[in-house]
This record gives C-alpha cells, sequence and structure tokens, in this order.
C-alpha cells in the first residue's frame, strides 16, 4: 500500500480525483437523461409533425397558412418548387386533387387558417359583373393589369397572368395573398364581392379582342407609347431624308 501513499502525495493527485469526479457524474446523468426521454426522442430522426411544418432557413412556416395555401401552391404547380424560376409561374401539378387535399387538410391541422372554399362559395352564377370591375380596377388592376395580363412588380417581383386560374385559384388567392399580393380578408372584401371579382375577370378572358393587333392587351397607356415612339421615328426618318433630297440637289 506504499505505492498509494505515495501517488496521494502528488501534488497532481489531487487534480486526477477532481477530473474523475466530474466525469463519472457527467456519465450518471447521461444515463438518468437517457432513461427519462421519450421513446420517439431516442430515435434518430423522428420529430413531431409541428417541428416539420416550422419552415427553415429554405422556406416559410407552414402553421397557421390554412388549407386553402395549400391547395392554392400545389394545384398550380408552384409547390413543390421544382426548378429555378419566378416563383408565380404555373407549372405542371405534381400530386392529384386527393392528395392535395390530403396534405391541405394535414396543414390546417397544426394551426388552423383559410380553408378551401367550397364550390357554392367560388360560384359566380348572380354575381356583379360591373361592381366586380369596379373592384378590380380599384385593388388588382395595379399589378395584373385591367385585363389580368400580369405584369412585373417592383424588386424583380412579378404579377402572373389570371388566364389559367380557376375560380377556386382566383378566390384562395385573395384569401392567402401569395408572394407579393396582400391578403384580402372577407372584411376586406366580402366573399360576395370575391365573387363579383371573379365573375369580371372570366368574362374579360372570354371576350374577343375588338381592336386586332393589342400588344397583349396590356392597356391604353402602353399602347399609346408606342404609338408615339412610332410617329417620332417616322417623323424623324421623314426629316432625315427631306435633308439628304436637299443636299443632292
Amino acid at each position: 500500500m506504499s505505492w498509494i501513499t505515495a501517488l496521494r502525495r502528488r501534488p497532481a493527485a489531487g487534480y486526477a480525483v477532481v477530473l474523475l469526479g466530474l466525469v463519472t457524474v457527467g456519465m450518471a446523468y447521461g444515463a438518468l437523461a437517457g432513461q427519462s426521454s421519450p421513446a420517439s426522442a431516442a430515435v434518430p430522426g423522428t420529430v413531431s409533425p409541428q417541428t416539420i411544418a416550422q419552415g427553415t432557413s429554405l422556406a416559410p412556416s407552414l402553421i397557421g397558412v390554412g388549407a386553402a395555401a395549400v391547395d392554392f401552391q400545389m394545384s398550380t404547380g408552384r409547390m413543390p418548387g421544382k426548378d429555378i424560376g419566378p416563383e408565380m409561374d404555373r407549372r405542371p401539378v405534381t400530386f392529384t386533387p386527393g392528395q392535395i387535399h390530403a396534405i391541405a387538410q394535414y396543414i390546417a391541422s397544426l394551426g388552423g387558417g383559410p380553408t378551401v372554399p367550397s364550390a357554392a362559395q367560388v360560384s359566380t352564377s348572380g354575381a356583379n359583373v360591373a361592381l366586380g370591375q369596379s373592384l378590380f380596377i380599384t385593388d388588382c388592376a395595379q399589378c395584373h393589369n385591367f385585363d389580368g395580363a400580369g405584369g412585373a412588380l417592383t424588386y424583380g417581383k412579378f404579377a402572373p397572368p389570371l388566364t389559367q386560374a380557376t375560380n377556386t385559384q382566383m378566390f384562395e388567392a385573395m384569401l392567402t395573398g401569395p408572394e407579393a399580393m396582400p391578403v384580402f380578408s372577407d372584411t376586406t372584401i366580402t366573399p360576395a364581392q370575391k365573387r363579383d371579382i371573379i365573375a369580371y375577370v372570366t368574362r374579360i378572358r372570354a371576350e374577343p379582342n375588338p381592336g386586332g393587333f393589342s400588344l397583349g392587351r396590356i392597356g391604353p397607356v402602353t399602347e399609346g407609347i408606342v404609338g408615339f415612339l412610332g410617329g417620332i421615328g417616322v417623323l424623324v426618318f421623314l426629316a432625315m431624308w427631306i435633308t439628304m433630297k436637299r443636299r443632292e440637289s
């Protein structure tokens, strides 16, 4: 036992005992914590549905967005993202309507939010097209243009055309405000007024163009600019031609 006594008299013996005590306490705490944790936490990669839907650095949280937002994004092919491009571009739809409905209901179960409107809610039967036109010009035309053709916005954003949007998708877009679009809740624009707007959009895109070449039906301002610049170009060409003729003579 003399060697034990000799070790105890060494200066480093106290530090070794303290280190050994800390390691022992740490191992004991880890064993107790592992026994008290839920079984799901012991399985690598197992997380709760709420954690999955809270978003990442590449995507926003889905908690509280509602079934309507999921249905809009997936039924227009914007989600899931498949390639690089404008976020509001329509793309081929990946999932079936039944699968989209199931995913939408699952997301809604995590935090509520706007629901998918029914067929009766988006029906334009009896809608006031004139009022819809007034509302569209006031609230929508500055981004989508007066005929729903879409257009560029600030900061690289883009308002998509409404030529392929269904009644349900337009209603959902007003409810959820995708991308740069503001949210038009039922207190801002009532459900009846939303149907009026949808009726106006579906009416104008079905009408034939009476003006021949319409420059994409962007509107009178753009057509006026093109006419003005074209007229100026013709006048400049004539002035140069007259000047050349005088020099030759």
